[in-house]
């Protein structure tokens, strides 16, 4: 067996060998003989999903760990990988609906990046055919080959001769290529405006030149479906899809080919289907493409600690100012109050409360309190970004109708700003009065004696920030604070321990009487 470059590559290439290098080149014949099987896409997605989860176990990991370490850019409740995870394992296809921004699309690209990418197909054809499909007879009756390949392959280019059977495996040139978009990947975003042609295909013009017949399925310039062949699709929002292409879906589902309006024969459609949908749109998909549907309820995350970690995710991943903890746990227990008390029923602030929204607060805050000049962001800033990362998720129907909404924001956020600190400045204190100082109440009092002395006193702080050894109770809570918030400059370790200590200081009294250690912020 070559590869492109010509060097011979050794014959077995059997599963248990390990993938070849993309690129490799073989032919049909020596694909037989080394063994390799042809699977349908969800048998290989499954395939792939009991090999790493059993990779997972291997390694320690529990039953639920393993699951939920297939999904490593999302957080979402345990639940919901569990019932992914037992639908593609089933072979079934997915209807991902729930709020807006609760994570839907971010979860179905993530199905992308866990599908197995690697695949044998023939050389050149558009669709990625399988090289056994057009020379085993058992595998064209499961797997038909495309038309063009039909052609390519039968006695004198004629495809009514086409017979795998006759075909010399030896002829079939294959290659070992990587799935990637437009090949064995495509993503359509719903829209009154996708019509069936952007499924199935268009005629590519150059093409018609050369074979002249509009209705040879050498013209067409494959469409989203064929471009998913042996791979994956992913449709955002699909009840925004008119029925006629909704169809079009459905023949693919159902048959597993695609036929054209421009060919007079049909391709193959064969895919993983992953879609998406908002509550208002599910009445609008059609029950018999529903019902080849597994639906899985994706919901708003209802522990804090997994909101957090969304946040902490996103900010990990972008070079995103310092914003003070307590400042980035309060915004999101605001955020969660909004979600327990406003409707998701209605349309023109069902955003308001999206994880996106979550993402902002951050961002939006650190830039007000830059904004104003403020070395590091405050209550207020964090009020003020509250309200513009809120505020920005109203649906503007109309000037009136914004405006409610937007008071609407606005008393909420007079009602429930401050008590939200409150409990993530509590939360903050005991959990450093519990974990460093082992609850011991003289240490509490002289930490506290000593940042309050401290704080007052900028000549004091100098030389601290110089290094001599004042202050000792209180360099423990600077230790854990720049280890906790990871501090990075401009932001200076005891410039954000004092900050975060006068926050504490306003809003946590330095007490641990309400419960604030059982809450579930993880450190």
């Amino acid at each position: 067996m070559a590869n492109a470059g010509g060097t011979r590559v050794p014959d077995t290439v059997a599963p248990s060998r390990g993938s070849p290098p993309t690129g490799t080149r073989s032919t049909a014949r020596e694909l037989l003989a080394a063994g390799v099987g042809v699977e349908s896409p969800a048998e290989r997605f499954r395939g792939e999903i009991l090999r790493l989860l059993d990779g997972l176990r291997a390694k320690g990991l529990s039953r639920e760990d393993a699951v939920a370490a297939l999904f490593p850019t999302t957080v979402l409740p345990q639940s919901t990988y569990n019932d992914v995870v037992t639908a593609l394992v089933s072979g079934a296809h997915l209807l991902f609906f729930g709020p807006s921004g609760a994570g839907k699309t971010s979860l179905a690209k993530g199905l992308w990046d866990l599908f197995p990418k690697g695949a044998w197909v023939i050389v050149g054809c558009p669709v990625l055919d399988h090289p056994l499909s057009v020379c085993d007879p058992a595998v064209a009756q499961r797997h038909p080959p495309c038309p063009i390949c039909q052609r390519r392959f039968a006695a004198d280019n004629d495809v009514s001769r086409f017979d795998p059977a006759r075909v010399d495996p030896a002829s079939v040139p294959a290659e070992y290529v990587r799935l990637r978009e437009g090949f064995g990947f495509a993503r359509l975003q719903g829209s009154s405006e996708v019509f069936p042609d952007h499924l199935t295909g268009n005629i590519n013009l150059r093409k018609l030149e050369e074979v002249g017949d509009p209705m040879s399925p050498l013209v067409l310039e494959p469409g989203k479906l064929l471009q998913a062949n042996r791979g994956l699709l992913l449709v955002d929002e699909i009840g925004k899809l008119p029925l006629g292409t909704q169809n079009v879906l459905l023949q693919a589902l159902q048959e597993g080919t695609v036929t054209p309006s421009k060919s007079r024969e049909s391709f193959p459609g064969s895919f993983v289907a992953i879609c998406t949908s908002n509550l208002s749109d599910l009445d609008n998909i059609n029950d018999p493409l529903s019902d080849r549907l597994t639906s899985l309820h994706v919901g708003f995350n209802p522990h804090h600690a997994e909101n957090r970690r969304i946040v902490d995710l996103a900010r990990r991943a972008g070079d995103l100012p310092y914003v003070p903890e307590v400042l980035i746990d309060g915004g999101v227990r605001v955020i969660e109050a909004w979600r327990l008390r406003m409707s998701d029923d209605n349309p023109d602030i069902g955003e308001v409360g999206s994880n996106r929204t979550l993402l902002d607060v951050a961002a939006r805050t650190a830039a007000i309190a830059e904004l104003a000049g403020h070395p590091l962001a405050t209550p207020a800033d964090l009020r003020a970004g509250l309200a513009h990362a809120m505020r920005g998720r109203i649906r503007a129907r109309s000037g009136d109708s914004f405006n409610q909404n937007e008071k609407r924001v606005a008393e909420f956020l007079d009602r429930h700003t401050e008590a939200a600190l409150k409990r993530s400045a509590g939360v903050y204190w005991c959990r450093f009065f519990t974990g460093r100082l082992k609850e011991s109440t003289p240490e509490g009092e002289a930490v506290v004696a000593e940042g309050r002395r401290l704080r007052g006193d900028a000549e004091l702080q100098q030389k601290v920030a110089r290094g001599e050894p004042l202050f000792p109770k209180f360099q423990q809570f600077v230790a854990y604070v720049a280890e906790r918030e990871r501090i990075a400059p401009p932001a200076e370790p005891l410039a954000a321990a004092l900050h975060t200590f006068g926050l504490l200081d306003e809003f946590s009294l330095f007490s641990c009487g309400g419960g604030e250690g059982d809450d579930e912020l993880p450190l």
